[in-house]
């Protein structure tokens, strides 16, 4: 087995525009978004922090930096999975997320599961 495949980290994401929360004329569009991550390295790992990317059709990024995710740092063996469910608000109706998740190793290795960059959309806006 090589190395690399120790230390691998699948990354699912799911969107939602929550309207009732939202407020088009005073710019905030609120979305959920659902995320899975899947151990499917060789070796177990613990989710210990997270970097977010946020930017709006206004070129506006938010940076957000915190320890775990939703109040946890999950350790996940190979194959096992974590779902949690967050939110965010930005100023247009349509918006792109990326980032990475740092993570350790059972052995003490460090190393980034990078979160693919998806897209938050008001429904109807993209075609």
């Amino acid at each position: 087995m090589t190395e690399n495949k120790k230390y691998e980290i699948a990354i699912s994401t799911q969107t939602q525009f929550v309207p009732d929360q939202s407020d088009e004329s005073g710019e905030r569009y609120v979305f959920t978004y659902t995320i899975t991550i899947r151990n499917t390295g060789s070796m177990a790992a613990q989710l210990i922090s997270r970097h977010w990317i946020i930017s709006d059709s206004n070129s506006q990024v938010q940076e957000v930096r915190g320890l775990g995710v939703v109040g946890a740092q999950p350790l996940l063996k190979p194959d096992e999975s974590f779902e949690y469910t967050s939110g965010t608000a930005i100023a247009t109706p349509v918006g792109t997320m990326r980032g990475s998740y740092q993570m350790v190793a059972e052995d003490g290795t460090q190393f980034e599961a990078p979160i693919p960059e998806f897209t938050l959309s008001v429904p109807r806006v993209l075609h």
